[in-house]
């Protein structure tokens, strides 16, 4: 990086191209340390360059830039936390439907996904009547009387099949090893 000499010297366009090249890395460490979140610490880095490049005309020793683009990275981690306290706050106060509120990231509906492919792949490997039994109850929401009539069996028939369905469920989930019939 330039020496803070040579900060002085320069444009603003050439003092950010040398910060980004000497501060960019170990400034996203920082903010990173601060804010645990990847995208948020880039950002706020970003942001914070972007800050002295607008202020640059008005800095008053441009041999400081680095530890001006320190605490600004700071100040703006600071901001970060203090948003995430409120909205955690709000969020706790609107309870539940708060909560319901907010959208999933892509990375937590990918892992639905996973765990909903996991879960029909397990609903798979149970026995015909079981599984027909549960998905008319879970997937299609229908009552013990809805699934009696529709496989034409009994109520009493509907709930053994229900809980001998979400046992061996129960089991498949917490250990996926293939069943004998699976097995060579």
């Amino acid at each position: 990086m330039a020496k803070p000499a040579d900060l002085h010297r320069m444009g603003a366009d050439e003092a950010l191209a040398a910060l980004y090249a000497a501060q960019w890395a170990p400034m996203v460490r920082l903010a990173w340390l601060l804010v645990r979140d990847q995208g948020v610490a880039e950002d706020v880095v970003q942001d914070a360059l972007l800050g002295i490049h607008r202020r640059w005309g008005q800095l008053a020793d441009k041999g400081q830039a680095v530890g001006y683009l320190r605490r600004s990275v700071v100040n703006a981690c600071r901001s970060v936390q203090r948003h995430r306290k409120v909205e955690s706050d709000y969020l706790a106060k609107a309870g539940p439907a708060g909560r319901d509120a907010t959208t999933a990231s892509a990375e937590e509906l990918a892992l639905r996904q996973v765990g909903n492919a996991a879960m029909l792949a397990a609903v798979e490997r149970l026995p015909r009547r079981q599984r027909e039994v549960l998905i008319l109850r879970y997937y299609a929401d229908l009552s013990e009387a809805q699934i009696a009539d529709t496989l034409q069996i009994s109520p009493g028939s509907v709930k053994a099949h229900a809980h001998r369905g979400l046992l061996a469920l129960r089991d498949l989930v917490t250990d996926p090893r293939p069943s004998r019939e699976d097995t060579p």
